[in-house]
């Protein structure tokens, strides 16, 4: 474990050079690293180059599957909400990171999520999603 940990924070590295934060994360699968990514947010100019999203990415291309259950990632930074998120969703069976973020950085929330009731679209889209459920899982 300890070199996973080594080679992140070299990974890390590679943010500072775009002014990016510094963090690194891998995707490992059977003791063999088969995603890395580091922070790209700015060099990018694009919200989701955070590195574990970039390591996932890697990692699914590599697998040729989003799915990535029996595998573990390795990150310095406790992940964001939007990575932990994408982290569920990808199966990812373990995480471990080596820092907390600081008691004084908090997310950046002022979103407002609303749900829109209109009927006869919310039940022909009702109707659209379980179809498409059903048939995936007649597959």
């Amino acid at each position: 474990m300890l070199e996973y940990f080594e080679y992140i924070l070299k990974l890390a590295n590679n943010s500072l050079v775009t002014d990016d934060i510094p963090v690194g994360a891998i995707i490992v699968k059977n003791n063999e690293i088969i995603g890395e990514g580091w922070n790209t947010r700015e060099k990018d100019n694009f919200i989701l180059g955070h590195a574990e999203i970039n390591a996932i990415k890697m990692a699914s291309n590599y697998l040729n599957s989003w799915n990535l259950s029996d595998c573990e990632l390795y990150v310095t930074l406790k992940p964001c909400s939007m990575c932990l998120e994408v982290i569920k969703q990808s199966r990812i069976k373990n995480v471990y990171y080596l820092l907390e973020k600081p008691s004084n950085k908090r997310e950046f929330s002022k979103t407002l999520v609303n749900c829109i009731n209109i009927d006869p679209l919310r039940i022909n889209y009702e109707r659209k999603l379980s179809d498409f459920f059903k048939k995936l899982r007649e597959k």
